[in-house]
């Protein structure tokens, strides 16, 4: 076989080896600021009524994705943001019990980061605004020896699919209930 052909092989197979390899972006410009926040199980709220302060306290999402609320019981929260949930507990309130409910909704808390594989304490982590990749892993005591030091694939709460982030070159944000993976390195 000619050299020429046999180069052109190799470069060929690269290619099509390496098609499905890509890497998704997975950076928020600004952090999880930036994006519209969905409560889930995990998450603490403090509602705050001004007009009756014996209503106001601090509440869990429960694993079945609910609010239970003096007064009005369970609300259902899971996928809603804290707009959405505001409007449907002040009308909950409104519809009887409250008379011109005044209030606000606010994410004490939110559930918690998990990171897997070669870290030296792999667990779940409490979230905070801004955290990055490089914080998370730091989090859990760096990465170990074996360590893929490279590439950290994170599984976002709202996506099935995870996705492999060069650690170096991006500033990608971890979210609450992400999923962050550390691969072994191949020598």
């Amino acid at each position: 076989m000619p050299r020429n052909l046999l180069h052109a092989h190799i470069v060929l197979g690269m290619i099509v080896a390496t098609a499905g390899c890509s890497t998704a972006p997975l950076m928020a410009p600004d952090g999880p600021q930036a994006l519209a926040y969905r409560l889930d199980a995990g998450d603490k709220v403090r509602l705050t009524m001004f007009n009756d302060p014996s209503i106001s306290g601090e509440f869990a999402v429960t694993p079945e994705g609910d609010l239970s609320l003096p007064l009005i019981g369970n609300v259902s929260v899971r996928g809603k943001t804290l707009e959405e949930t505001t409007a449907l507990v002040t009308e909950r309130f409104a519809s009887g019990y409250v008379k011109d409910p005044r209030m606000t909704l606010e994410v004490l808390n939110y559930r918690p980061y998990y990171i897997l594989g070669e870290v030296s304490r792999a667990g779940a982590y409490p979230f905070s605004a801004g955290l990055t990749v490089e914080q998370a892993v730091a989090a859990a005591g760096g990465f170990s020896y074996r360590a893929n030091k490279r590439y950290v694939f994170i599984k976002r709460a709202s996506d099935p699919v995870e996705r492999r982030v060069d650690v170096k070159n991006s500033r990608t944000y971890v979210l609450p209930g992400d999923t962050l993976r550390i691969g072994e390195r191949y020598f």
